[in-house]
């Protein structure tokens, strides 16, 4: 198959953003013209609404289970908005503001959290078992956001195309990952908003060049992880950012060792995703009700083998999480700025 250019490559990320954008303008236009209508005067009880990212409601994901295991426990049915990626999410949320339909906002991580609690659209609630959450993954002492799972950033590779995987961020510059690496877009992606947090933490003043260094290894830059994994799993480059916790799906559904987590000893960032209850809520009994939920085993079970991520209390892991490897340091970057990010797009451009 024919290489493009990694120039080409980025605009048309960019172009797919912008489209992106209008999209998400016409969602929000029609959501917002529905709930002037007599529909949201008529907020059933039993009902609770979640905005979340695309791949929690997946097929694979855990978003049917979570939802059935809830509708048994407590009756409310729950409807899930999804909206891209986790950047996408929130831009959504902000651009809604106090007419979003959603309850709840569930998916957003510790890189995102700070523009999300700028809103003021937030509420706090401790919910009840917030005392069996690790306390490491505790960031917010007023319970704004609360944590749900985590797990790591890594690259994962291929092991049969890749036989001396990258042991750190300066291998991947080698002439040897030339096009072999697939990345995230960081203003639409929190694993791509994770990365470039992971190169400032490492390279300090001098990560802008280590970007421009990176181009020739990079294949694609794609908008979200769904995206961009699948690439990686169709065979399209040996390398794909992702997560320590990746190669678990592999043996739990394919049997497989073939995928596997690059350890570096610099460390690797930590994502923690989050869960809040919104502000002007129209169903805010339901969705205490389930951020209580979301702490007991019955939605806590779900997440390794559907989010495949480490849930957030502490309890017993699938037989396939043998498979995954724990850094020996854990970084935890800085927010990325919105100069930060434009100085990116100029780096990779």
């Amino acid at each position: 198959m024919k290489k493009k250019s990694v120039k080409f490559k980025i605009k048309n990320t960019r172009k797919i953003f912008h489209i992106q954008l209008i999209l998400l303008c016409l969602i929000i236009f029609f959501s917002c013209t529905k709930k002037n209508g007599s529909g949201a005067a008529d907020s059933a009880k039993n009902e609770l609404v979640i905005g979340t990212y695309d791949s929690f409601v997946s097929e694979w994901g855990p978003g049917e289970k979570i939802a059935e295991r809830f509708m048994e426990k407590s009756g409310i049915r729950i409807n899930w908005e999804s909206s891209g990626d986790a950047g996408t999410l929130l831009s959504r949320l902000l651009l809604e503001g106090k007419n979003t339909k959603a309850d709840i906002i569930l998916g957003l991580d510790q890189n995102l959290a700070d523009k999300a609690l700028a809103s003021k659209l937030f509420e706090a609630y401790k919910p009840k078992n917030a005392e069996k959450i690790i306390p490491a993954l505790l960031t917010d002492d007023d319970f704004m956001l609360i944590p749900y799972d985590y797990s790591y950033f890594a690259l994962i590779y291929d092991s049969e195309k890749i036989k001396n995987p990258p042991k750190s961020l300066d291998d991947l510059l080698s002439p040897a990952y030339k096009n072999a690496l697939i990345l995230m877009d960081p203003r639409t992606s929190s694993p791509g908003l994770g990365f470039l947090g992971w190169t400032i933490t490492i390279y300090g003043d001098a990560w802008q060049s280590y970007w421009e260094k990176l181009l020739p290894s990079i294949l694609t830059i794609t908008a979200g992880w769904d995206t961009g994994y699948g690439l990686f799993t169709k065979g399209e480059a040996p390398l794909v950012l992702s997560y320590t916790t990746s190669p678990a799906y592999h043996l739990e559904y394919e049997g497989s060792e073939r995928y596997r987590a690059a350890l570096f000893p610099q460390g690797h960032p930590i994502q923690i995703e989050f869960a809040g209850l919104l502000e002007h809520a129209q169903n805010k009994d339901n969705a205490r009700r389930f951020l209580d939920f979301m702490l007991t085993e019955d939605f806590q079970s779900l997440i390794p083998l559907a989010n495949w991520m480490y849930p957030a209390i502490d309890m017993a892991l699938p037989e396939s999480y043998r498979i995954n490897p724990k850094p020996s340091k854990t970084l935890r970057p800085a927010p990325v700025s919105e100069a930060q990010l434009d100085a990116w797009l100029d780096a990779v451009q």
